[in-house]
């Protein structure tokens, strides 16, 4: 039986191999694959003299503990490009590199094609890299949705091709990772649909509605109180302007048959053109790109066939690696064969993909309604950030944004980026303020094992888009009454000089979204009369599928006069809002103490600030915000324990809960995508249903659970205090 294995090692030295049946395979198969025991250690690699060495260690021990699981893993039954198995008899064919890992061939030779030439699992430069011949790229099979695969033309003829010589130790890693050259344009994107972009006919955009009213957005006010006496001016009286989007009650059960829940009508939503630009820097090597590949493709996967995807790869230097193409079928092959392709080295350009992402968003010839970047990395920007001019401790962070990232649309609103910190070595502070400039918001994935999770939140939303450009307009009825504050987060807003008007420029809604703004006002004393006119609330917005502009009204905010003095209970739902921005500003003082060294003032800032919500009215009644407000507040106060604890998460804990609340929108941090957790204030029905969605397939994915296993393990730990 060895003779045929020698005739395939004989075609290999030919640089020549062609692929053998599944029964051939199968008859040698433990000649042809060594087994583990016959390997070296997996912590070694092959060094440019030919000699064995020890791997270089990462910088976590805990990273190279889930490395070196992931490589034995990958070594023994799993390929570590697809993370499918390996088995004899599986019809693929097998490539052993010189470094003695294996992988399927049409996988490794996808990789060499995007521009890889070294080993995903050891990192070793190769002499010798696998290609694919020209009938290999005719036919595109049809990819699972889990795990991340694709069948390849099992008749293709492949071949080896010699690399030159390699550079000296000090060199092999200078240059840049991509080498291929790019157009000066990025205007190759794929052509939208016109019939379908136009009819919005097709089901896979579509989400099922349960609303009688699915089209307007609606406008609440409430008074700080009910009523106030006609003698007595008010100042700094608050009014609560509450805004909610269109609902996509898409969680309920269909099929529950209910004359109480209105029967299921399926409404197209808004096509996304969607640029992810994703680390793949040497601290990304091992367990973590495994996982960014698996979310990834969970991405890809879950995108309709009018959206439309991008990818840009970056470590020393940025590359697109995936053009803006729609998620049809053939796309979505295509693009989880980049994906797949991916292989981490080299140090950490943040500005240089953002640049790349930028410049896809700006170059596109045709756009769909709804646009955003995803920007997913581990470390700190090596190459971009220096100290500003007028302070020489604060890095100016502003250089990582291109211009056309800072630089807003015609509307008024930009393209945001929502940024998403992996790990304890990442830059929170660079990350945060990215998505904050830009509009997006900014999530912590403190373990490996939640980042599908945290993708699929994020894009629950953004497939949801049912508001574009919101505006919202207040304005005083009586000439008597000034506006004071908005206190609006995030979000622009401006009082006009005459202080008769404000503004809120609020951008996009999600489905069911809601956003609730503080106005503060002064009230007249009433000479005569039952109530007094406050302010008039309406808003302005386009519908991203009609691309009409629609103009709601609401009603008047009014209140009432008495002639006697009276106790009124305060609204709740002011009161509640007003502990939001209370908790909000006490966590960035917070923050402020805690980046200059005085965490014991940090910690009494969020104490005091627990003592305060819990004498208020809404605390009292048990109001849900109110609890997740205070939980959240005495995790940071934990993650501020020490100075390498803050360092470690309790930085980016608190930035992203930040980020979370200044936009009233939901973020990754913690245990916030579980199911049980009390940070779910701002998470929406479209969200939970793609976690729900994220976490069966975690589930039902046996090579997944094998990379989560020691991930798992390892956050299941107490944290130190």
């Amino acid at each position: 039986m060895g003779s045929k294995w020698r005739k395939v090692k004989l075609a290999l030295g030919l640089n020549m191999c062609v692929y053998s049946s599944r029964n051939h395979l199968a008859d040698d198969d433990d000649e042809a694959f060594p087994q583990p025991s016959e390997r070296r250690s997996d912590a070694a690699l092959l060094s440019p003299s030919g000699d064995w060495a020890t791997a270089p260690s990462t910088p976590s021990s805990n990273r190279l503990r889930l490395s070196k699981s992931l490589s034995r893993s990958s070594s023994k039954k799993t390929c570590s490009i697809c993370l499918a198995s390996m088995r004899r008899g599986d019809g693929h064919a097998i490539f052993t590199a010189e470094c003695s890992h294996s992988f399927h061939f049409h996988c490794i030779a996808s990789n060499v094609k995007h521009g890889n030439q070294i080993c995903p699992v050891c990192r070793a430069k190769w002499k010798e890299i696998p290609l694919q011949g020209p009938n290999s790229d005719t036919q595109v099979g049809k990819a699972r949705i889990n795990p991340v695969d694709w069948p390849q033309d099992n008749a293709a003829m492949t071949v080896l091709r010699r690399l030159p010589p390699r550079r000296s130790d000090s060199t092999r890693h200078a240059g840049p990772l991509f080498q291929t050259l790019e157009p000066s344009l990025f205007n190759d994107d794929e052509a939208l649909d016109d019939e379908i972009h136009s009819s919005e006919k097709n089901t896979s955009n579509k989400l099922p509605i349960y609303c009688d009213d699915v089209t307007k957005v609606t406008i609440k006010t409430f008074t700080e109180v009910p009523a106030a006496p006609q003698s007595s001016a008010l100042e700094s009286f608050t009014v609560l302007l509450h805004i909610k989007a269109p609902c996509s009650n898409s969680w309920l059960n269909p099929g529950k048959n209910d004359a109480s829940f209105p029967q299921i009508s399926h409404t197209p939503r808004a096509s996304v053109d969607l640029v992810t630009v994703l680390d793949i820097s040497g601290s990304m090597a091992g367990t973590k790109l495994a996982l960014l590949k698996r979310a990834m493709g969970f991405v890809i996967q879950n995108l309709g066939p009018n959206d439309r995807l991008a990818v840009i790869a970056f470590s020393s230097t940025a590359r697109r690696l995936f053009p803006l193409r729609r998620m049809s079928e053939t796309g979505r092959q295509l693009a989880l064969q980049a994906v797949n392709s991916l292989v981490a080295n080299g140090g950490t350009n943040i500005a240089d993909g953002l640049r790349q992402g930028a410049k896809i968003m700006e170059d596109r010839r045709e756009k769909n309604p709804v646009a955003s970047i995803i920007l997913l990395s581990d470390g700190q920007d090596t190459y971009t950030v220096t100290n500003g001019a007028g302070n020489q401790n604060q890095p100016n962070y502003q250089l990582l944004l291109p211009s056309p990232v800072l630089a807003e649309e015609s509307s008024g609103f930009k393209i945001p980026v929502h940024t998403f910190g992996f790990g304890a070595d990442h830059d929170a502070s660079s990350m945060h303020s990215i998505s904050e400039i830009s509009g997006g918001t900014f999530s912590f994935i403190e373990t490996e094992g939640v980042i599908q999770d945290a993708f699929a939140q994020c894009i629950g939303g953004l497939l949801s888009v049912l508001v574009k450009n919101l505006q919202v307009k207040i304005e005083s009825v009586d000439p008597r009454i000034h506006l004071g504050f908005l206190k609006a987060g995030s979000y622009p807003n401006r009082v006009s000089p005459n202080q008769r008007t404000g503004c809120i420029d609020i951008g996009d809604l999600y489905a069911d979204e809601e956003r609730d703004f503080l106005v503060s006002i002064n009230v007249p004393a009433e000479v005569s009369g039952k109530e007094t006119s406050l302010l008039r609330v309406m808003c302005t917005y386009s519908d991203p599928l009609t691309k009409e502009m629609v103009t709601l009204e609401g009603e008047e905010v009014r209140i009432k006069r008495t002639e006697a003095a009276m106790q009124e209970n305060v609204s709740i739902e002011v009161d509640r809002q007003q502990n939001r921005v209370q908790a909000a500003e006490a966590m960035a003082q917070a923050r402020t103490a805690a980046e200059n060294g005085d965490l014991a003032g940090a910690v009494s800032v969020l104490e005091n600030c627990r003592k305060d919500l819990s004498e208020t009215a809404s605390a009292k009644s048990q109001d849900k915000l109110c609890v997740a407000l205070d939980a959240e507040l005495k995790e940071m106060q934990e993650r501020m324990a020490s100075r390498h604890v803050y360092e470690a998460s309790g930085r980016a804990y608190i930035l992203s809960g930040l980020s979370s609340h200044s936009w009233q929108r939901a973020t990754a941090r913690g245990d916030s995508t579980d199911g049980s957790s009390l940070l779910q204030a701002y998470q929406t029905p479209s969200m939970v249903e793609m976690l729900t969605r994220s976490q069966a397939t975690l589930l039902a994915s046996p090579s997944t659970q094998r990379i989560l296993r020691p991930v798992w393990s390892f956050a299941a730990q107490p944290k130190p205090r």
